[in-house]
């Protein structure tokens, strides 16, 4: 690829040496990046789950590379505007970095890289404040799937429970959960408890650069967005 303008230096904010070193080291990897690989991608994110991102991150790291943080500090690495951009056209992807994005690196084809993202999704159970996908309520009577020792923690989350002979027994119905309303901490814990996942983690493609062109992927947006944005 073209030489790029990574090398100019430039000023992210007064922060603790050790801090602004990890910032710069961000900036000079993107910068690496944007030479290295011939396209560059916006992507979003909900429901982010560590770990099952990074086996994500791996399968791909022979083709590719991902980075996520500061939305800030990644569009300073690659330019916020025309005049500071470190390719032609990179401004836009850097108005694009907001909220819960990333950027993604790839050699990979589009084809590829959109078939990849979209069939991308994971379940895992959800955590306090999400909203619940369904509603789960329990019956009057025995709750055969917990133990009895685990009565006193039950009683904790709410749960109108009591030992009968040895077998936690509720005392009557009892909503866990309503569907599309924000899950407590205890309605939480019950769910994952009873197995329920209602999470998934998924990832969205927004926008595509290269050196040729830049293509805006998401539904509802256009490039009068960006240039207006």
């Amino acid at each position: 690829m073209p030489k790029s303008k990574r090398d100019r230096k430039v000023t992210l904010s007064k922060t603790k040496k050790k801090g602004r070193e990890h910032k710069e080291s961000i900036v000079n990897s993107i910068r690496e990046a944007v030479e290295k690989y011939s396209s560059a991608y916006v992507f979003s994110f909900e429901n982010m789950r560590n770990l099952k991102f990074k086996e994500f991150r791996d399968q791909l790291k022979s083709t590719s590379r991902f980075f996520l943080g500061s939305n800030k500090v990644m569009q300073i690495a690659i330019g916020r505007s025309v005049a500071d951009e470190i390719q032609p056209g990179l401004h836009k992807v850097s108005k694009l970095l907001h909220g819960d994005t990333g950027l993604f690196f790839t050699n990979m084809p589009k084809e590829e890289v959109t078939r990849l993202f979209e069939e991308y999704e994971e379940y895992d159970f959800a955590k306090t404040g999400s909203k619940a996908t369904e509603k789960v309520e329990l019956k009057e009577g025995p709750l055969e799937q917990f133990t009895h020792e685990m009565e006193p923690f039950l009683r904790k989350q709410g749960l109108p429970v009591r030992l009968n002979k040895g077998v936690v027994e509720l005392v009557s119905d009892f909503v866990v959960c309503e569907e599309g309303k924000p899950l407590s901490p205890e309605s939480a814990r019950i769910v994952r408890l009873l197995g329920i996942k209602m999470a998934t983690f998924r990832l969205h493609l927004i926008c595509r650069w290269s050196l040729e062109d830049f293509e805006i992927l998401k539904e509802g947006l256009d490039l009068s967005d960006v240039e207006s944005s």
